[in-house]
């Protein structure tokens, strides 16, 4: 009986990663238009059944996409010190532009959670906003600059980076930079490193 129910286990994981990667397929290819129950059974080769049986409903297998690939809801809990805060906020919004960029079906999620307003979506965003806030409050910790000027800074920096990344397939130019271009997010990268370096001195928190 143990065996059978370990087998059984594997069996729904294997399942679990066939449909979220199906989703992931559906949406990059076609966007939301054709995403319903009968398509997703049909191209992952699961029965609706185990789809409701594991999900609730396709709502909640997108949600599923969204919590294993969301930048945010993923983020590492370890923390540097305060001397290597710098290069660690540098690379953590670097990570956020390059996974962002390399996932156009996480480009259309934030897409179309800005025209939705249901449970699952708000349940996400509260996911998000614990991490966020989490981070601020750790990097005022380590350095004693105030929470309201570190919440601002992080916030500018994150929407900045998830709105350039979703307009930059109907956008090709901001402000001048070409944001359908790798040159033009290295010069966004390289200026978020000169805010980082320029706001954490070490004379502003000592």
């Amino acid at each position: 009986m143990k065996e059978k129910s370990i087998l059984a286990e594997r069996d729904r994981e294997a399942t679990e990663r066939r449909l979220v990667n199906t989703i992931g397929e559906m949406i990059a290819e076609n966007g939301f238009e054709k995403i319903g129950i009968n398509a997703v059974a049909a191209q992952s080769g699961v029965s609706k059944i185990l789809i409701y049986r594991y999900f609730g409903s396709v709502e909640g297998l997108i949600a599923t996409y969204i919590r294993q690939h969301d930048f945010w809801i993923n983020f590492p809990l370890d923390f540097p010190n305060r001397e290597e805060l710098p290069v660690f906020l540098k690379h953590t919004f670097q990570n956020q532009i390059e996974q962002l960029r390399n996932n156009p079906t996480a480009k259309r999620l934030y897409r179309w959670e800005l025209s939705c307003n249901n449970e699952m979506i708000a349940q996400l965003r509260e996911q998000r906003e614990k991490v966020g806030i989490n981070l601020v409050e750790k990097v005022c910790e380590l350095t004693g600059l105030p929470q309201r000027e570190i919440a601002v800074m992080a916030s500018m920096l994150t929407a900045s980076i998830t709105y350039l990344v979703m307009l930059e397939e109907f956008c090709p130019v901001f402000n001048g930079i070409a944001i359908n271009e790798n040159s033009g997010w290295e010069q966004i990268s390289e200026g978020i490193n000169t805010l980082i370096d320029k706001y954490f001195k070490a004379e502003n928190y000592e």
